[in-house]
């Protein structure tokens, strides 16, 4: 018997990247009941690591997510970095918290208000 031995659409079948990607996801999914219009114009992306430029000074801690500001008629953008993500974690469920506050700092920072405002439950692994 050869190929997969489930089919695709099973999420056995995914990949740990597609499944970080679902994380994010679902992160966004909740905070856009609360902040629809401010994240309207918002792009969210996964990117596997952060540029090596963005700790350019030794012992500055590896960014977990970045806010890059709209500029040249491109939108806001919050990029969640995979890899130093997974690494901080022991399974999924404390991987999909650690990505949901994360997401919410990145929109806090975005609209300049505490992780706190943006989601009443930051920080408690919901």
């Amino acid at each position: 018997m050869r190929g997969p031995l489930t089919p695709p659409q099973v999420p056995l079948a995914r990949s740990r990247a597609q499944r970080f990607d679902d994380l994010v996801l679902d992160a966004v999914a909740r905070l856009e009941r609360r902040w629809a219009a401010e994240l309207a114009s918002v792009e969210f992306a996964v990117e596997d690591v952060p540029p090596v430029d963005a700790w350019t000074r030794p012992g500055d801690p590896i960014p977990l997510a970045e806010y890059r500001a709209p500029d040249d008629g491109s939108p806001g953008r919050i990029v969640v970095y995979r890899r130093p993500l997974e690494i901080r974690v022991n399974d999924e469920g404390e991987l999909g918290s650690l990505v949901h506050d994360v997401v919410v700092e990145g929109v806090a920072d975005m609209l300049g208000l505490e992780p706190e405002t943006v989601d009443p439950d930051y920080g408690f692994g919901y």
